[in-house]
């Protein structure tokens, strides 16, 4: 699928992960996704080292900010390059790195609460 295309059209929550995919919406997806208030969409992002500014874009075009990312690092909480930080500072939104199963929990919780929140999750194995 087309990660133009949100594979999910409405907000919802990350019910699993882990196989190098997740779980929402009684669907599964493999690889990393985006999720944001108008939807889940595929990212092609693999790991947190690696993030450049095509992601950064990818990211940014699907928000309306203010609005805060939790970002799922894979397995294990990492921090992303000053570069990517400050990407995100600039266009007005916050970014909050953590392991992927810290911000797939931290994000369920938020959307319960009625809080605009988007997640970035990288998949893991």
């Amino acid at each position: 699928m087309s990660p133009e295309v949100a594979r999910y059209p409405y907000e919802t929550a990350i019910t699993a992960y882990g196989n190098g995919g997740f779980r929402f919406a009684e669907m599964s997806h493999r690889g990393s996704i985006i999720c944001v208030p108008n939807g889940v969409y595929a990212w092609t992002a693999t790991s947190a080292e690696a993030l450049g500014e095509k992601d950064i874009d990818f990211i940014l075009s699907r928000l309306d900010p203010p609005i805060t990312v939790l970002l799922g690092t894979g397995e294990k909480q990492l921090w992303p390059s000053a570069e990517v930080y400050s990407a995100f500072a600039k266009a007005g939104v916050g970014l909050e790195p953590m392991s992927t199963g810290a911000a797939a929990r931290t994000y369920n919780i938020l959307i319960a609460e009625k809080r605009t929140i988007a997640a970035a999750l990288i998949a893991v194995p």
